[in-house]
């Protein structure tokens, strides 16, 4: 049975998702709602205006941890830190207790396998480990590869069967602090265990959407309770994977396996601050000549946001053209916009057509539209970050 025959696997909301009328689609392999009953619009205003509620289990939570302790937090970090840099852009020893970090999974090229986040428990306890998540369609190979470079000095333990909930907007710390007392005193890409409570859960303020917000890993057997907890609250509603989509648009931010891909570096994706020095002059990057050559300048491709100026959204696989007409480039993720009320997509361009402000086309249905190329985000992210 090939990949598209095989069932679609479910996830442990998945029945109380079609018990609210959800529409479901196949994404990633699951059975997801990409819409509620309030349609994509409605999703996408509410959570810019209060706190959306996203089922994300599809995503790949996991943890390594250290085979061995030392009782050293510090040499534990840096050593669980050396099991997952050789595949990675992020200088993980550098995290800081209950750190989150944004970072890339590398090929021998120096091409993007994956995006995913790397976090540091804050409990000196459990220094010598690391919670890791992944895209949900690429999670299979990044976890065979992540283990395959870990072991045998560290453990891999995929947690993908638990629940993955996130809440985001400007209502999201009201509605996730009355489950989490204390989750209002977190900034912008921390880590906490709350272990105490009805729900114990690990909790990350981080998101995907520009907004502020959380991503809470849960087991499976309180997902559905803990989702009607959330949902009760007037402030909250769920929110499907079409608003979850237009809403990192227009955040600017990529997704893998349309903004990025094997072929695509971090450098020409916009992400630089995803390549720290610390590990560039380190000179152990994967692909580390073509990094630091593109950090020089050496670059035919660079991702743009662009503000579609007239006619339908461009969407993926749309031509880029320059002024003249001629090919330059192509859309990877573009639609409309219901926060700024018209079309924005993003695009892999030459650097030489990169420029705020630079006229452009997008090719839609054969047909030249007018473009320009703006500063991404296109609308400002909310990100709280704290002292």
């Amino acid at each position: 049975m090939s990949s598209s025959e095989a069932p679609l696997k479910t996830t442990p909301l998945t029945e109380t998702h079609r018990a609210m009328g959800a529409r479901m689609v196949p994404f990633a392999g699951y059975d997801m709602p990409v819409q509620f009953k309030d349609g994509v619009l409605t999703e996408h205003k509410w959570t810019r205006a209060h706190a959306g509620v996203f089922d994300v289990s599809h995503m790949g939570p996991s943890f390594i941890r250290l085979a061995a302790f030392s009782g050293d937090p510090d040499a534990d970090h840096k050593a669980i830190a050396a099991a997952i840099e050789p595949i990675i852009s992020g200088d993980i020893a550098g995290l800081k207790p209950g750190q989150i970090r944004y970072t890339i999974l590398l090929n021998e090229q120096g091409g993007m396998l994956d995006d995913l986040m790397v976090g540091r428990f804050p409990e000196p306890d459990l220094a010598g480990g690391l919670y890791i998540v992944v895209n949900g369609a690429t999670k299979d190979d990044d976890f065979a590869l992540i283990e395959k470079t870990v072991l045998p000095e560290a453990g891999f333990l995929r947690v993908d069967d638990r629940a993955l909930i996130a809440v985001q907007g400007p209502e999201a710390v009201d509605v996730v602090s009355a489950i989490f007392p204390g989750a209002e005193d977190m900034s912008f890409m921390t880590l906490r265990r709350f272990q105490d409570g009805e729900f114990p859960a690990l909790v990350g303020r981080s998101g995907y959407t520009g907004e502020d917000g959380y991503e809470i890993l849960i087991a499976a057997d309180h997902a559905v309770a803990f989702y009607e907890r959330l949902l009760a609250d007037e402030r909250a509603r769920p929110i499907g994977l079409g608003a979850r989509d237009s809403l990192r648009l227009e955040a600017g931010l990529p997704l893998y396996g349309h903004d990025a891909d094997p072929s695509v570096s971090p450098i020409e994706a916009g992400l630089k601050f995803a390549v720290p020095k610390v590990r560039r002059e380190r000179g152990d990057l994967r692909g580390q000549d073509r990094l630091v050559a593109e950090f020089g300048g050496a670059l035919s491709r660079v991702r743009v946001g662009l503000k579609v100026l007239e006619g339908a959204p461009a969407r993926e696989g749309a031509e880029i053209a320059d002024g003249a007409g001629k090919p330059i480039g192509v859309v990877t993720s573009g639609g409309f916009s219901p926060s700024l009320g018209q079309a924005i997509a993003m695009g892999f361009v030459p650097p030489e057509c990169a420029a705020i402000g630079t006229r452009l086309n997008v090719i839609v249905r054969g047909k030249a539209q007018a473009a320009e190329v703006v500063a991404m985000p296109f609308v400002p992210h909310r990100y709280v970050r704290k002292p």
